[in-house]
């Protein structure tokens, strides 16, 4: 997943539109069922849901939303060939079936993939999901006028790097075939394993043909999910979602579908939010947020408020905030220059300036510490807790800087506690014990994001972070460190330019496991491997604290989001 600054679709996830982990084992509240005001706290059907949002859920087209898992309010409209685990913690970043019988099943080398789905699946109107349906929906997120979607699918079919959709070319896709209403089957280029993941992409929900507006099937896309669309204003700003009586339980193990009706309420102040959510007065008693983090002040209050307390979500998502290095700009050519910095991390400062340790857990390892991940616990270059300029100075010398030496620190303005100027600040602070003088380069967030990810403009030295798109170790590390995934002319995200042919060996060679357990391991050590580059300096891991209203139950916060799994949530 990009970062969240470049796109408000990606969430992803992150308020991940931060996505957007950290904790080995990310959490809901103690007890699955949040505390409400007293009475029966078991979940029960009715009520209406409000969600209090700072993003409009924009675009609301499955071929267009970038969305890992199905997504969140997404995820109750559209289903997909496999979702997530709806479970609490590590439990919760493991795949499972969603419209499909299985997670799939491969051939030999994981080039081709085969799905059937479930018998009895219905829209919205009553007739019957196909496997055609699918085909058609995966088809038409290639038309330009539909794009925003994850990029995989262009890549990884067979054929279908040129593809313009079903609008421009109405033969389709070869490399998916649908030989019967309920098989569905992909040819794709290369192995590809965590295929399974993919196919948790809304690009994947079914579309019926006949029914498709292309550009204003956003206002009322067919439901395959357990709720309909009956008001879409603003592009996404109020979206009101009412049962769909076709959808069943019995082809459907993952959602809950409490609510009677879900009122998403968008474009809403951060600030504003959490008042709301903290007073939970009339229907904010049934309230949540999925974008809203309670910051460092609000915190405060929230902790020494026992009632309040009680009504915060804690969560965890593949996310690391990090120091990027451009090994091609002096004097981060010299890799002990590199070295040297990584031991004068003070990551304490750094993460009292991301909001303290209740919102922020410190990182020595570019992989989230998450077991899906394949996270491996190293610390290639110990600071400890505070730094350690001592051995930092040792470096220095050894690299021809006896004297120390001044940089530039590039970061954004955005007051973000992720690359804004109090992280940046602590940096300075810390790597002047060592003495290195670093001067700091503050861009506002959009010339930020275009310096940073140009080939031609990256600095040398700068802050950057990275989400996942789904909580595996392939798509947090390939894009960053891949050779062959460095782009010269578009938007780059492999920030040291590293191209190691052992490193590319390594990534086709994870690719083709479909065990995933295995291949985390390999993720892992392959994280330790790049890692000894010191190509980046891992910061700290976010923390999600989010508020809900009183009368909100069954809290579910997996390691997948690390936010409130609303399909989950009862009001009653």
């Amino acid at each position: 997943m990009r970062p969240p600054s470049l796109t408000t679709r990606r969430v992803a996830a992150v308020s991940v539109s931060l996505v957007l982990a950290a904790g080995a084992a990310a959490c809901g509240p103690e007890d699955n069922d949040a505390k409400s005001s007293g009475g029966d706290s078991t979940p029960h059907k009715g009520g209406t849901l409000t969600v209090l949002n700072s993003n409009p859920q924009q675009d609301f087209d499955p071929a267009r939303l970038y969305t890992s898992g199905g997504g969140n309010v997404p995820s109750l409209v559209f289903r997909t060939l496999t979702t997530r685990n709806r479970e609490n913690g590590a439990a919760g970043a493991e795949v499972v079936p969603d419209l499909a019988t299985d997670t799939g099943r491969p051939n030999k080398d994981a080039t081709v993939w085969t799905y059937t789905l479930k018998a009895g699946l219905k829209y919205e109107d009553g007739t019957a999901i196909t496997s055609a349906d699918i085909k058609y929906g995966i088809e038409r997120s290639f038309a330009p006028e539909l794009s925003g979607g994850a990029p995989y699918l262009r890549d990884w079919l067979v054929g279908a790097a040129d593809y313009q959709g079903p609008y421009k070319d109405k033969k389709g896709l070869a490399a998916i075939e649908t030989p019967d209403a309920r098989t569905i089957v992909f040819h794709l280029n290369k192995p590809e394993g965590e295929f399974p993941y993919l196919a948790t992409q809304t690009q994947f929900t079914p579309v019926p043909k006949a029914k498709d507006t292309g550009t204003k099937y956003e206002e009322h896309p067919v439901s395959s999910g357990p709720y309909k669309v009956v008001t879409n204003q603003n592009d996404g700003e109020h979206l009101v979602l009412e049962r769909n009586t076709y959808w069943s339980t019995s082809t459907d193990a993952e959602r809950k579908a409490y609510p009677d009706r879900i009122d998403v309420k968008s474009g809403l102040d951060s600030s504003v939010i959490n008042q709301r959510l903290s007073a939970s007065q009339g229907a904010d008693t049934a309230a949540v947020t999925t974008d809203t983090n309670l910051g460092p002040a609000e915190l405060a209050k929230v902790t020494g408020d026992k009632e309040l307390a009680a009504r915060v979500g804690t969560g965890h998502f593949g996310y690391t905030n990090y120091i990027a290095f451009n090994p091609t700009v002096k004097p981060f050519n010299n890799v002990k220059v590199r070295q040297a910095i990584s031991y004068a991390i003070d990551r304490s400062s750094v993460v009292n300036a991301a909001g303290g340790s209740a919102l922020a857990e410190s990182a020595t390892t570019f992989l989230p510490n998450q077991k899906s991940f394949g996270y491996e616990p190293y610390d290639l270059f110990p600071a400890g807790a505070t730094g350690n300029a001592a051995k930092a100075k040792e470096l220095l010398k050894e690299a021809g800087h006896p004297n120390g030496l001044t940089v530039t620190l590039t970061h954004s303005n955005a007051k973000d506690f992720e690359t804004s100027p109090e992280i940046a600040t602590a940096i300075q602070d810390a790597l002047k014990k060592a003495g290195i003088t670093v001067k700091l380069q503050g861009l506002e967030d959009n010339n930020y994001s275009d310096t940073i990810h140009s080939v031609k403009t990256e600095p040398g030295f700068f802050l950057a972070h990275w989400g996942a798109d789904w909580p595996s170790g392939g798509p947090f590390l390939a894009p960053i460190f891949d050779g062959r995934q460095i782009v010269r002319d578009g938007a780059n995200f492999n920030t040291g330019l590293l191209n190691d042919t052992s490193v590319n060996d390594e990534i086709d060679a994870i690719n083709k496991l479909t065990d995933l357990d295995a291949a985390a391991k390999r993720w892992g050590a392959l994280d330790k491997k790049i890692g000894e580059q010191a190509l980046t300096v891992p910061l700290f891991h976010p923390v999600y604290k989010r508020l809900y209203g009183k009368d909100i139950k069954n809290v579910v916060i997996s390691d997948w989001t690390g936010v409130l799994d609303i399909s989950q949530v009862a009001v009653k």
